[in-house]
């Protein structure tokens, strides 16, 4: 492997309930894979939640999109955009199992505690799947645990884990760091803690971006419009 590339580092500020995040996960793993990189043990998810106010037991899918949108048929129409880019990505959405928009915090709490086991990238996969393509809901910590688990940590450690405060404090800051970077929506990718790629991007931008960053420094541009 070029030694070079081991040096990439890749922190990418997303929200589970994002479907452009979704996305943007596997147009990056496809960038990497064409760039000949080596950098999956070094990328970090950090949390940004799209509805930090949502109550904390989540909303009824349905009164959530007539508020947000003004109607569900005003998603439906960009709901259009993001199940093309899917099908090229090949996730199968299914929006119509989702029944409840959850609070994210304890997903985010969930993928900071994999941080600490090396499983944080394969817990972040399960809660995309799940939420996703299976209808789970996960702002429920049992839900959480469950695909927790499937991602290879262990279920009883996890019970334990949202039994206490831990990881509150650390995800407040985490999230924090990303608003004073001026993130204002996600997938939001920085590269060397140096360059920043806003959006679901095609899979050629991310390529470029990474030769970029490995030949010369760049500035973190937060501003760039972002998919959502």
């Amino acid at each position: 492997m070029d030694q070079s590339r081991a040096g990439i580092s890749i922190e990418i500020y997303s929200d589970v309930v994002c479907p452009w995040c979704y996305v943007g996960k596997r147009r990056l793993e496809r960038a990497l894979v064409q760039s000949h990189g080596s950098v999956k043990g070094l990328i970090a998810w950090r949390p940004f939640q799209l509805n930090p106010t949502m109550p904390q037991e989540g909303m009824e899918r349905t009164a959530y999109l007539e508020a947000k949108f003004g109607s569900t048929d005003a998603f439906k129409r960009l709901e259009e955009h993001v199940l093309e880019a899917a099908r090229e990505e090949r996730i199968a959405f299914a929006f119509e199992k989702i029944a409840r928009t959850p609070n994210t915090f304890l997903a985010h709490r969930l993928i900071w505690h994999a941080t600490r086991q090396d499983r944080q990238d394969s817990v972040v996969d399960s809660l995309f799947k799940g939420y996703f393509e299976e209808g789970a809901d996960i702002g429920s910590s049992a839900t959480l645990v469950r695909l927790a688990q499937r991602a290879g940590l262990d279920g009883a450690d996890t019970e334990r884990f949202f039994q206490k405060d831990e990881g509150v404090a650390e995800v407040k800051v985490e999230e924090a760091a990303g608003h004073r970077l001026g993130i204002r929506s996600v997938p939001y990718f920085v590269l060397n803690q140096a360059y920043g790629i806003s959006g679901a991007q095609p899979v050629e931008r991310f390529v470029e971006a990474i030769e970029k960053v490995l030949t010369q420094p760049a500035t973190i541009s937060a501003g760039a419009t972002g998919k959502r």
